[in-house]
């Protein structure tokens, strides 16, 4: 299993930027794929997660900023970030696991496969 990040980039606060995820070796549509965050020095934060059902769950300090999608045609997950904030500067990772159950879905721990990461670098 490979999952791809890309998308990062410089941003002035305002912005957008959308992030992919693309994925490979695995049957892409009944997984779960979310969206972590690590500035350094700290833990890896959730961000989001879709579940193969298509539901979706945020953290509270990206909801209504941050969508997060897939299309299982393309084995791709996004991230569309909008209004960004300085706060929002860090490495994000893509993460999949097919069997996580809902209570574990913001454990960075309980996802089996990983991104490389891309970096988001917001501009005050």
């Amino acid at each position: 299993v490979q999952l791809q990040a890309s998308g990062g980039g410089l941003v002035q606060a305002g912005g957008s930027l959308r992030l992919s995820c693309a994925a490979s070796g695995l049957t892409f549509s009944r997984y779960t794929l979310a969206w972590f965050r690590q500035t350094p020095g700290k833990e890896r934060e959730f961000v989001a997660c879709i579940r193969y059902s298509g539901t979706t769950y945020y953290a509270d300090s990206v909801k209504g900023r941050f969508t997060i999608s897939r299309d299982n045609t393309k084995n791709t997950v996004y991230l569309q970030m909008n209004s960004l904030k300085p706060e929002d500067t860090a490495v994000y990772y893509c993460a999949g696991d097919r069997q996580i159950i809902l209570s574990s879905i913001r454990n960075a721990d309980d996802y089996d496969y990983w991104g490389q990461g891309t970096q988001v670098t917001v501009s005050s």
